[in-house]
């Protein structure tokens, strides 16, 4: 409701501002020439005034709902990314200030006045140096600062790192952790199936201590891999808590490792929300439910994860539970069909 009074407000604003210009240019004519300067005054300050309120506005607008801002980075990558977001945004809004500080104020200063001449000149050596260098100092900084955050970011994963893979589908993420050996079972498209969506090939046996969970669960201060994919079309894999985000991308594997300093606990005291919780979600519209993929992610104690790792490892393992006692079933022996081949996994 006090959205829609603001937008009324300005409206109205506008409107009265347009009629006040319109009944000044109607006087003007009615008066002849004599008027032209007094009218040209009149609508160069209400112009200046608004410019300059628009102005003041915008800036206490910051401060107003920066508690709707994002929480404290709560990665270790994160915090170099806030760095960079944090200058970009410091050079961008002081050259917005200072260039519509300047707008509103030429337009009051250099009004219309009979007697004044417009200096014209054809170029200014100085100027144009200006307005090239300094743009191109401020912009090679900001690339710099980019290209060294970038390769900190995207450094191979340190060799203790959890590894999760997270792959997209409409409209749900598939979340799978490496087992006590911390390698990945192999995946391979042939085997996709209703009963294999992720076409996990379970002759390899790195794949048997393999879990997928509901949730995503992580120890704090310990590294973390995520390799990401996607089954149907693209999709994000967006942790805004920690900054971090990367594309889904069908058929391409992309990965980003990050370091979670925060624990669920920690952040639920820094942000006063006794309910707050970490979330992950798809950054890309990715279909009509595309706000059904989100998933919760809790960062926890190291032995409170060792704990929950173990019971998801023996309690919850999808070859364990599922794939194992179906070979049994079938005499050591099952069948996965596809559109266009069928493959025997043997146990």
């Amino acid at each position: 409701m006090s959205a829609f009074l603001l937008i009324l407000t300005v409206a109205l604003v506008i409107i009265v501002v347009f009629q006040i210009g319109k009944s000044a240019e109607l006087a003007r004519i009615l008066r002849g020439e004599e008027g032209k300067e007094e009218t040209n005054s009149s609508l160069a300050l209400i112009t200046s005034v608004i410019g300059f309120i628009i102005l003041i506005l915008s800036i206490i607008t910051i401060f107003i709902y920066k508690p709707k801002f994002l929480p404290v980075s709560a990665s270790e990558q994160g915090v170099w990314i806030q760095q960079m977001i944090n200058w970009t945004m410091f050079f961008t809004c002081t050259v917005y200030i200072f260039t519509t500080f300047l707008l509103f104020w030429f337009v009051y200063k250099y009004q219309y006045k009979k007697d004044r001449k417009a200096f014209w000149f054809p170029d200014d050596l100085r100027l144009e140096l200006a307005w090239t260098i300094i743009p191109a100092i401020v912009l090679t900084v900001l690339v710099v600062l980019g290209i060294q955050k970038w390769f900190k970011v995207f450094s191979p994963a340190p060799s203790d790192a959890i590894i999760v893979e997270a792959i997209g589908q409409q409209f749900k993420w598939n979340i799978r952790y490496a087992g006590a050996d911390k390698i990945l079972g192999k995946k391979d498209f042939s085997l996709t199936n209703s009963d294999n969506e992720l076409g996990i090939n379970w002759n390899d046996k790195n794949s048997h201590d393999d879990f997928m969970a509901d949730e995503i669960v992580l120890p704090v201060n310990t590294p973390v891999l995520f390799k990401l994919g996607a089954l149907d079309v693209l999709h994000n894999f967006n942790l805004s808590q920690f900054r971090m985000k990367m594309d889904c991308v069908p058929g391409i594997p992309t990965e980003y490792w990050m370091r979670p300093t925060i624990s669920t606990d920690s952040m639920r005291l820094i942000t006063g929300n006794p309910e707050f919780d970490y979330e992950v979600n798809c950054s890309e519209m990715c279909g009509s439910a595309h706000y059904n993929m989100r998933k919760v992610l809790k960062v926890v104690s190291r032995a409170e994860y060792d704990k929950w790792a173990k019971d998801q490892s023996e309690n919850h393992s999808y070859y364990k539970t599922v794939v194992l006692p179906a070979m049994k079933e079938k005499g050591g022996e099952i069948s996965m069909n596809t559109d266009t081949t069928k493959n025997n996994i043997k146990h």
